[in-house]
């Protein structure tokens, strides 16, 4: 529970039970250091991306940045032929959409759905707004249509679904999705958050593109984060039917995204090479972790992300792992936080990252 001083401010109720998010960790500060515990790009970020930033930073830092996040905006609906008046950007990543999205839907005595292990960052949201948390199982670490439209009630009044979701790496089809969206009462919000949607490659995928421009009560999130290895900026953009834009544009900051965060983005988001050379790095390493791991004798789940992760016969053997490896300096995630005490979540790195986790996995399970 949150600390208050006696007769000081109070919080609102709920406050003090949420669980605060904890990020993955950094490892020692000395020696070389293969992190791969926070899915971050081992390309980083484009070199015209970093130029663009050290631009803006060297000769715009006294000067308010474009409200609109005009340029950016416009970099966005190029690049995926969308609706430029549609896109909302957002100065932390896309955890600020989800947040505005639940301080704009979700009331005292709402309910909102998120599945099993879905992003941490869906119950903070729902709590922060005096919503309920509906959760909705999984089988086989993988979101359930079924599940979840059984949960809906006359109280729903949003679905967050991460689609690939983390740190399972699964996926919902877009005909899965479409049943989905299909099964939702008019005035509930489908959130599609596709923070990873740049690494699927699978034939049946979607983000969710159509299905914002045809209906009333979608809206997919994307993030800079990941791909764009802009993760230390903080931006992210949704894609929202006209309304649902119009509502957040009214209660988002007026300056949500500085300067350098803008002049970045736009760079990255032109960069097309760049980005095509991430996604076929990790079409190569992805499968080859995977097969690797396996090999070991543990257990892998299927991943369309730039991340697998890896289940041990016990939470101690998990904890074992992580302690073994950390002390080479190989950082992984642990996902205890998700219902999942028995796993790591690995990120795919750089080749001689790859092959370093394997050698150590090798080792510890020898």
């Amino acid at each position: 529970m949150a600390s208050v001083a006696k007769g000081g401010p109070q919080a609102k109720a709920g406050i003090g039970a949420i669980s605060a998010y904890v990020p993955g960790k950094s490892g020692p500060k000395t020696g070389k250091v293969y992190k791969l515990s926070s899915n971050e790009s081992p390309f980083g970020p484009s070199p015209k991306a970093i130029l663009a930033y050290a631009n803006a930073a060297g000769h715009g830092l006294s000067v308010y940045p474009d409200g609109q996040a005009k340029s950016l905006r416009e970099a966005i609906a190029q690049r995926f032929n969308l609706k430029f008046e549609n896109i909302v950007c957002g100065g932390t990543g896309s955890d600020e959409l989800l947040q505005l999205l639940a301080h704009a839907y979700l009331a005292k005595g709402d309910e909102a759905i998120y599945c099993q292990h879905g992003f941490l960052v869906y119950p903070i949201v729902i709590a922060t707004n005096d919503a309920t948390s509906v959760v909705a199982p999984e089988h086989n670490y993988k979101a359930d249509v079924g599940e979840i439209l059984s949960r809906v009630t006359t109280a729903t009044k949003m679905v967050y679904l991460a689609n690939p979701n983390n740190p399972t790496g699964t996926y919902l089809t877009i005909a899965e999705i479409k049943r989905l969206h299909q099964g939702l009462p008019s005035h509930v919000v489908l959130v599609l958050d596709g923070a990873y949607a740049e690494y699927v490659l699978a034939d049946d995928y979607d983000a969710g593109v159509a299905l914002v421009e045809n209906s009333s009560n979608v809206v997919m999130t994307r993030t800079f984060s990941k791909i764009y290895g802009l993760a230390g900026v903080r931006i992210g953009w949704a894609y929202c039917p006209p309304e649902i834009a119009d509502v957040l544009n009214r209660i988002r900051g007026p300056f949500n995204v500085s300067l350098p965060a803008l002049a970045a983005g736009t760079a990255a988001m032109q960069d097309v090479e760049f980005i095509e050379q991430a996604v076929a790095h990790n079409a190569k390493w992805l499968p080859w972790l995977s097969a690797e791991i396996r090999k070991l004798g543990l257990v892998v789940t299927p991943s369309v992300a730039n991340f697998v992760l890896i289940h041990f016969e016990s939470s101690n053997k998990a904890e074992a792992a992580d302690a073994f490896l950390t002390a080479q300096n190989i950082i992984l995630r642990r996902v205890s936080a998700y219902g999942l005490p028995a796993a790591l979540r690995l990120t795919v790195g750089s080749e001689e990252a790859n092959r370093a986790v394997i050698s150590a996995l090798r080792d510890f399970m020898a």
